[in-house]
C-alpha cells in the first residue's frame, strides 16, 4: 500500500485516516475555532422562540438551518427568517426543496433507497432546485443546504456567472452521504462552503479530511432517532482540536426525524442542548476559541 498512500500524499491528501489526531491550525476568518449551529428550525416562530431561549443561558449562535424544504415556506415566512437572521447576527442555511423525499419516485423510502441519500433524479428536479435557490435568494437568504453533488456543481456556476448572488453560501448535507477526504475535496472544488460528513465518523476519519480541505467541517454533537440518536457531546473538544475550523450541529435528539415539524417547545429544548455542549467545552477544552459573534457578512 506504500505507493498508494504515496500517490494520495503526493496530491495533498493524507494517505490513511490520522490516528496520530494532529492538532489543526486552520481558523475561522475572525480566530475562532468552533461555533454553534442549531438545524431544525423550521419557521419563524420557532426560530425566534429558539433566539430567545438560547439568550436567557447566556449563549449565542452562528448559524439555524431549516431543514424542511424552501417549498414548504410563504415568502412572507423566508423574509420573516431572514430579518431574524439578520437582528441577530448568524447565518440562515434553507434547505433546497425539491429532493428524493418530495419526488414522485417512491426509492428514497424503502430500504434500497438509503444509497441514493437525498440526491435528485432527473434534469427537472435540478430545474426546481434552482428555482428554489433563486426565490428564497431574491427575498434575501444567502444560505442553502445543498443535498446532491450535480446541484452543487450547477449552483457553483450560477453563481460564478452572476445568475444567482455572489455571496450565497453553500452547506453539503450529511445527506449525500461522504465521509472521506476524496470526497471532501471533490465537493470543496465544485462550490462547497462548509461540509456536513456522515454523522457517525470517527476522529481518525475526520482529522483526515480536516487535513485535505480548508472550509468549514459541521459535525453532528447529537442525532434524531431516524439516524441513529447517538449523543457525542463528550468527544466534542476534540472535534474542536482536530476540525477545526467546526460547525457544532447540536440540538437534533430532539427531533424524531431529519425534517421533523419543530414546534417552540422544541426550539427551547434545542437551545439546552447548545448549553449542555457548552458545559463540556468549558470544563474540558476552555482554551478553545468560540467564534465572535456579528459574522453573517464572512459568507
Amino acid at each position: 500500500m506504500k505507493q498508494t498512500r504515496s500517490f494520495l500524499e503526493s496530491l495533498g491528501l493524507p494517505g490513511g485516516d490520522l490516528y496520530s489526531l494532529p492538532t489543526s491550525e486552520k481558523r475561522f476568518e475572525d480566530g475562532g475555532q468552533y461555533r454553534f449551529e442549531v438545524p431544525g428550525i423550521q419557521g419563524p416562530k420557532v426560530m425566534e422562540a429558539l433566539l430567545e431561549e438560547v439568550e436567557k443561558y447566556g449563549l449565542y449562535l452562528h448559524r439555524v438551518t431549516q431543514t424542511k424544504g424552501i417549498m414548504s415556506l410563504t415568502d412572507n415566512e423566508i423574509a420573516a427568517m431572514v430579518n431574524l437572521a439578520s437582528e441577530a447576527n448568524l447565518e440562515l442555511i434553507l434547505a433546497i426543496g425539491p429532493r428524493a423525499t418530495t419526488d414522485t419516485s417512491a426509492s428514497v423510502n424503502t430500504p434500497e433507497g438509503v444509497r441514493m441519500g437525498y440526491r435528485l433524479r432527473g434534469q427537472e428536479q435540478i430545474v426546481r432546485a434552482i428555482e428554489d435557490v433563486k426565490r428564497a435568494a431574491a427575498i434575501g437568504c444567502r444560505g442553502f443546504l445543498v443535498y446532491d453533488e450535480g446541484c452543487l456543481w450547477i449552483l457553483n456556476e450560477l453563481r460564478k456567472a452572476g445568475e444567482i448572488p455572489s455571496d450565497v453560501h453553500f452547506k453539503v448535507s450529511a445527506h449525500t452521504g461522504f465521509g472521506n477526504p476524496c470526497s471532501a475535496r471533490l465537493l470543496e472544488s465544485i462550490g462547497a462552503d462548509s461540509l456536513n460528513p456522515v454523522r457517525d465518523i470517527q476522529l481518525q476519519m475526520l482529522s483526515a479530511m480536516r487535513a485535505a480541505v480548508n472550509v468549514p467541517i459541521d459535525i453532528h454533537t447529537e442525532n434524531p432517532k431516524s439516524t441513529g440518536g447517538f449523543i457525542r457531546h463528550y468527544e466534542v473538544p476534540e472535534f474542536i482540536r482536530v476540525a477545526s475550523p467546526i460547525y457544532l450541529k447540536t440540538g437534533g435528539s430532539v427531533a424524531q426525524t431529519h425534517s421533523w415539524d419543530s414546534t417552540t417547545d422544541d426550539a427551547k429544548k434545542r437551545a439546552k442542548q447548545v448549553s449542555l455542549v457548552q458545559r463540556v467545552i468549558d470544563q474540558y477544552c476552555p482554551e478553545a476559541v468560540h467564534s465572535s459573534k456579528g459574522i453573517k457578512n464572512e459568507l
